[in-house]
């Protein structure tokens, strides 16, 4: 009896511990109104670091409570392609505890901030895009990342000048925050797909569906990690820029797949027990007007209006597709992968 009831002391402390921490991880993902920050680095110097070991330090300040503030960040890029292609590299950013605690980022020693790819009028809005992306799939899983738009003040050294930009971005929490809030584990190895959960890995296939999006695999974890929560595993997905839904001018096509642009649209799910595509279907109709209004709330924060209406004219498209019954069957039911 005392056994017992030792471990049931265990265990409540355990799961109140995780749960301050997890409180603690999410003030910085609360609030949804874009965080101005203010980075100062340089890309080349960025670029130049191509080990995964090796990271800038600089401080960077947020406005946060109605006043600026600063806290020291540890930054490096991260991505190969992206690493080579972009001006503007991704980042991965740790914060030490000693910085971060009683602050904003309070509980995320690990982040991952996405910055726009290139120097182009688009830049800006294919950020917005695929942040989109991520809320879009917060609706349909509970198994998704935390993001939060920044609004970004960059200075970047440049000789003895220095070069001023505007810039939208998003941050993304760390998988391992993501486990832990639903008391599981990040599951580092390959998986066949079909021993992954049935049920998630179908509403992951039809959101890449729905996105246009042929650059990911769950089985080697490229764009996606696994989570391993109660005996099952999960897939969970990120990096949407190369997709249809983005369509940035970096983007490559997979012309295996005989396609002949990221806008054509290839099911790469695999073949389950029918109940599971049935069940996914009728969650994004019933979804249906929650999605498309969640795309148009976002409509007066783009630079472009034609790169709005494109994700607009795209989830649209998808729709088609999946309310119709004979385009349902030929193009998510039969292509759906047995290899």
């Amino acid at each position: 009896m005392k056994n017992q009831r030792l471990f049931l002391l265990i265990f409540f402390i355990s799961n109140l511990v995780l749960a301050q921490k997890a409180q603690k991880s999410d003030l910085l993902f609360e609030e949804q109104t874009p965080l101005q920050i203010k980075l100062n680095y340089s890309n080349k110097d960025m670029n130049r670091n191509t080990d995964d070991s090796t990271f800038i330090k600089t401080d960077m300040g947020y406005f946060h409570n109605e006043k600026w503030s600063s806290i020291e960040v540890d930054l490096r890029a991260r991505g190969n392609f992206r690493r080579n292609e972009c001006y503007f590299p991704p980042i991965k950013m740790k914060i030490k505890k000693e910085h971060y605690k009683e602050t904003l980022f309070d509980g995320n020693k690990t982040m991952k901030l996405v910055l726009p790819c290139k120097l182009e009028n688009e830049n800006n809005d294919n950020i917005l895009q695929e942040f989109i992306a991520y809320k879009i799939y917060e609706k349909i899983s509970p198994y998704h990342f935390k993001t939060r738009l920044v609004a970004i003040d960059f200075t970047e050294p440049n000789g003895k000048n220095e070069k001023k930009f505007q810039l939208k971005g998003f941050l993304i929490e760390d998988d391992k925050r993501v486990a832990e809030r639903h008391e599981g584990k990040v599951f580092e190895r390959y998986i066949h797909p079909m021993a992954m959960d049935h049920l998630t890995s179908v509403q992951n296939a039809f959101f890449q569906y729905l996105l246009g999006n042929t650059d990911f695999s769950v089985a080697y974890q490229h764009n996606g990690k696994l989570l391993y929560i109660d005996k099952k595993i999960i897939p969970l997905p990120y990096d949407f820029d190369m997709s249809g839904w983005v369509d940035p001018s970096y983007a490559t096509v997979n012309e295996s797949l005989g396609i002949n642009s990221v806008k054509d649209r290839v099911y790469r799910g695999f073949s389950r027990d029918r109940i599971y595509f049935n069940q996914v279907r009728k969650e994004f109709l019933d979804k249906k007007e929650d999605l498309i209004n969640l795309v148009a709330s976002y409509s007066s924060q783009f630079e472009n209006t034609k790169e709005f209406e494109s994700i607009q004219d795209f989830i649209v498209s998808f729709y088609q597709v999946i309310e119709d019954e004979t385009s349902f069957e030929k193009e998510i039911v039969a292509k759906a992968r047995t290899k």
